[in-house]
């Protein structure tokens, strides 16, 4: 090798060298590094452990809610009560079982308190009765309270809401229990529905009476300008607990929903034991049909087995009729008209 070309490249390094020790010098005296005599951002830990400690442990249930329960709004107890809980219970005194039990003076009576019901063995094993803390601990989650229960209900996670409920309850007995000891006593309500818009009132054994009131709104105007995210929403929250919708899905207490419309009734899904009453009423899912029975399930069909009372609210009907329409490969398309909407779909 060339001796200069050693030496220029000696000569460069000890120049780049000689360059970065006297940039850093520089830089010291322009820049003078401080300590801030307080951290901008304080970091703390928690008191009693150290920064590896472990979090405050979740609720092991729900709070006593004895002092809402006292307080509580019995009125809106019962609206939840037949918006949501009426698809499998009756609450009229001497009313018959439907998916569940009758709940007539539940509060109280032992935890089998029907007779005659074949509850699970998980909640027959639960001695004692009905106290305010157990109704509160069940519906906060039944599957909890008793695992291997029968009843698939996720449970009323507001506290607010299951005191109304918990209220509610009370009132359906000829000697209400005392309201626990907290907060003003609040006088019972009668368990005795008010009159509906359409002047039906509840037949006996707590089955609403079948409509009597105007024709339904025309189906294809309110499909028109559907929600079917609403429809999907409202069926998280009230139908799963008998249904599921998912393809293939299991069948619950009511038949599996998937790709339900336009099929035939009484016969979809075919591993399904429909009822005699749903056998015999023929025809397939229009979209006229499935208004009439989302609107009442039991003057639709009579002998259902399907206890609830229905979706009265003509556009959330066409939301969850949509939805519906949804949960198929190939979804049927909307009605043009009401003709369109009462005609049987193409074979799919």
């Amino acid at each position: 090798m060339d001796s200069l070309a050693v030496n220029k490249g000696v000569a460069a390094v000890l120049t780049a060298g000689i360059a970065f020790f006297l940039t850093g010098l520089i830089g010291d005296h322009l820049v003078r590094n401080e300590v801030p005599e307080k951290a901008v951002i304080a970091i703390e830990t928690p008191q009693g452990g150290g920064g590896g400690g472990a979090a405050p442990a979740a609720p092991a249930g729900p709070d006593n809610i004895d002092g809402l329960i006292a307080t509580a709004d019995v009125g809106a107890g019962e609206a939840y009560v037949k918006k949501v809980c009426a698809a499998c219970h009756t609450f009229t005194q001497g009313g018959p079982a439907g998916v569940g039990p009758n709940l007539y003076g539940v509060l109280g009576a032992p935890h089998g308190h029907m007779e005659g019901y074949a509850y699970s063995a998980a909640l027959k094993g639960i001695k004692g009765p009905w106290t305010y803390e157990a109704l509160n601990k069940w519906l906060y989650k039944p599957a909890a309270y008793a695992p291997g229960t029968k009843m698939g209900f996720a449970g009323i996670p507001s506290d607010k809401e299951r005191a109304n409920v918990i209220a509610y309850l009370r009132t359906l007995s000829p000697n209400p229990e005392a309201l626990p000891p907290a907060g003003p006593v609040v006088p019972a309500a009668a368990p005795a529905a008010a009159p509906a818009a359409g002047g039906a009132t509840p037949a006996a054994g707590g089955a609403p009476a079948a409509a009597a009131g105007p024709e339904l709104p025309p189906i294809a105007p309110l499909l028109a300008k559907a929600d079917p995210a609403k429809g999907e929403a409202f069926t998280k929250t009230i139908c799963v607990a008998c249904h599921t919708f998912t393809k293939g899905g299991p069948n619950g207490v009511g038949p599996n929903l998937y790709d339900v419309v336009g099929r035939k009734l009484g016969e979809y899904p075919p591993n399904y034991t429909f009822s005699a009453g749903m056998k015999a009423k023929g025809g397939n899912w229009t979209f006229t049909q499935l208004n009439e029975w989302l609107d009442n399930p039991m003057a639709f069909v009579k002998g259902t087995r399907m206890i609830y009372p229905g979706i009265k609210d003509a556009q959330m009907r066409a939301n969850v009729i949509d939805y519906l329409r949804t949960l198929s490969p190939n979804p049927i398309p909307l009605p043009k008209d009401e003709a369109e909407a009462a005609a049987t779909p193409e074979p799919k």
